[in-house]
């Protein structure tokens, strides 16, 4: 026991070390005058831009715009993909029908896409939330139908043996089953909605971090380029770690490979 929690605490301290020689990386160029600050702003400069926002109120309206559209439209893909996953695992015709929409449209570039949904949905929120949910629903639902297609089929077979109807065994034996990958599946799509914010408040929006980013860009302000490229970073971190803390809860009996 002793040696597992050493083991952690040396994890931990090689990713303190990871950080950290980036951080000094980044002193180094900047402090130095390596590198201009236009092309690196100081690590100073990026704190005192979050700071000016905190004070002139804008720094946590941002964060919340953001963070709504991103849960609104990541979930309006989860709620969607279950049933759809699962519908393409148990019939060959609905997949047959499906699987070769849902694979064109995935390889689409979102930002492309934007004109289109601009055109179609208009200006307002709807829009945000539906860019998002292009850019996951897509890779979800295949994530889902593997997941459920992965589940051993001794379990199944097992059920069925004692008797277990359809319904019993979706809901006491493949659930159960598919859980733990069903929860790292929304854990990778939701940090890709992050990584597709910027695409979604890039048009008539007024607050938010990928509004933040864009607007910087106009006047080159690297500095809060960065900041709303770290506070991004930051939130997806903890909604990482958010359901990495989840998933021990839920389901503890899953061990990752490697834990």
């Amino acid at each position: 026991m002793n040696k597992k929690k050493n083991i952690f605490g040396n994890y931990r301290y090689l990713s303190v070390l990871s950080l950290a020689a980036i951080l000094i990386l980044w002193c180094g160029l900047t402090y130095g005058g390596v590198l201009d600050k236009i092309f690196l702003p100081k690590p100073t400069a990026v704190i005192q831009a979050i700071i000016s926002m905190y004070h002139d109120g804008t720094l946590f309206q941002n964060i919340v715009s953001s963070m709504r559209r991103v849960l609104v439209g990541w979930g309006w893909s989860a709620v969607a993909a279950l049933p759809i996953g699962l519908a393409m695992v148990m019939s060959k015709k609905f997949s047959a029908i499906i699987q070769p929409v849902i694979e064109f449209v995935r390889y689409l570039p979102i930002v492309a896409l934007v004109p289109l949904t601009v055109l179609y949905l208009g200006l307002g929120e709807t829009e945000k939330y539906t860019i998002i949910f292009i850019g996951t629903f897509f890779q979800l639902v295949l994530m889902v139908g593997d997941t459920i297609s992965s589940v051993d089929k001794n379990l199944i077979n097992a059920a069925k043996t004692l008797g277990a109807k359809k319904w019993q065994t979706y809901v006491w034996v493949i659930f159960p089953a598919c859980l733990p990958g069903l929860l790292d599946a929304f854990r990778v799509t939701i940090g890709w909605a992050w990584t597709y914010l910027v695409a979604a408040e890039m048009v008539a929006s007024d607050s938010g971090l990928g509004y933040l980013i864009i607007k910087s860009q106009r006047f080159l302000a690297t500095d809060v380029i960065f900041a709303g490229l770290i506070l991004i970073g930051a939130i997806g971190l903890l909604t990482d770690m958010f359901f990495r803390l989840l998933t021990r809860i839920i389901v503890p009996w899953h061990e990752r490979l490697g834990d």
